[in-house]
């Protein structure tokens, strides 16, 4: 889960990191309100999660209460690359003298974790490390060990950091690194890390992505979460701990197992290229116990969906074997009809592996109208992408 800006600055001074004074506004009113509060110059910085805010013109100076108002103004309902401004980041302003970067992150490639530090902030750490990889040091994190005072040492050495900032720059590694550790996090990056005139260090941007695995741990990240921006139908899903993500389609996809979905992702937009360029509507892995209850939950799901016009249920037995897989969609069918959820889309269903034989005779002899059983996966890719170009 990425954070906002403003959400990262409150994390970092949660910990004890030092950031400016500052808060966050929902329109021009709120905004003139919180400049009043901090009573200086601010900065109205728009709060969306992507890079090329300043060029797009979401990040604005203002020196007065009322010039607050009318950036916040110019600022909010703005288009950045996609994604509409509903928040601004007002903070206090710095007097500048030397910008640095600093960030801890999951480096998934190597199964460590790394520091990337660079006396060169204020512009894309990848830009840097092209033109001047000598600025940049990158220092693997052993898990066992942390950063120590002493390791937060050797980073600040390593990346040059001029000596009259080497013991603030070193307290923050340390700070940072437990940041990183007690949020569960998989990023934290300060860019810029400013070096102020009179000589303090800040951390003047927090870019935050918390491990959504870990959520269990952390009751209070759920209100760091933007529902706003997340499709309900994910959220719906995600209520029902389903593995649900939205997609551009129109064939309902449901499947036991991450490889097999991804799989039979593939596998129909193939397919649908024969239909017009029928694609898939959804991923959904029901995972390997696909009870009755769950895929009930999981049919509800893809069938709230209006671009769905067909729903292709790929099953291959493992643990749960095919005959309780087909007993399983019979009655998610009627567990539907009860709650008053009218099913009308056709369901394409492909069984195979344990008890295929089983499951298969099992919706053969229920001779639902709404369910074709097709043998193999490419058969039933092709059938539900025809019937979902019918539907359409």
């Amino acid at each position: 889960m990425d954070l906002y800006e403003y959400q990262g600055r409150d994390v970092f001074e949660k910990h004890g990191l030092p950031v400016l004074g500052g808060g966050v506004a929902a329109t021009p009113e709120e905004a003139r309100t919180i400049a009043e509060r901090l009573g200086k110059s601010v900065v109205v910085k728009a709060q969306v999660k992507v890079g090329g805010r300043g060029k797009a013109g979401g990040v604005k100076l203002a020196a007065t209460p009322d010039e607050a108002f009318d950036r916040a103004n110019d600022i909010l309902g703005m288009d950045i690359k996609g994604h509409t401004v509903h928040k601004v980041m007002l903070a206090e302003t710095a007097d500048i003298a030397d910008e640095y970067y600093f960030s801890y992150l999951l480096d998934r490639a190597n199964r460590t974790f790394l520091c990337i530090a660079s006396v060169a902030g204020g512009m894309e750490i990848e830009q840097v490390a092209h033109e001047t990889p000598d600025k940049v040091v990158k220092r693997p994190i052993d898990a066992t060990v942390g950063v120590t005072p002493e390791i937060a040492r050797e980073i600040v050495t390593a990346g040059q950091f001029p000596a009259e900032v080497a013991d603030q720059v070193a307290d923050i590694a340390v700070k940072l690194w437990q940041t990183f550790v007690a949020e569960d996090a998989t990023l934290v990056e300060v860019n810029p890390l400013a070096k102020t005139a009179e000589g303090k260090v800040l951390c003047l941007d927090a870019k935050v992505t918390m491990d959504e695995n870990a959520g269990f741990r952390h009751p209070d990240h759920e209100a760091l979460e933007d529902k706003s921006a997340v499709d309900p139908l994910e959220q719906a899903a995600k209520a029902k701990d389903l593995n649900y993500v939205k997609l551009d389609g129109e064939v309902g996809i449901i499947g036991n197992g991450a490889g097999l979905v991804m799989s039979t992702l593939d596998v129909v937009a193939y397919a649908g290229e024969e239909f017009g360029g029928v694609k898939p509507a959804n991923f959904l892995d029901i995972g390997g116990g696909a009870s009755a209850e769950v895929m009930a939950n999981g049919l509800e799901i893809v069938l709230s969906d209006p671009a769905v016009k067909s729903v292709f249920v790929n099953v291959f037995g493992g643990i749960t074997a095919c005959d309780a897989v087909a007993n399983g969609i019979l009655q998610a069918l009627a567990l539907l009809g009860e709650r008053g959820e009218s099913v009308t889309k056709p369901l394409v269903v492909r069984l195979d592996g344990n008890n295929a034989e089983a499951g298969r005779a099992i919706l053969d002899g229920a001779n639902n109208p709404l369910v074709e059983r097709v043998d193999t996966m490419d058969g039933a890719a092709k059938r539900a992408a025809e019937l979902a170009a019918v539907g359409a």
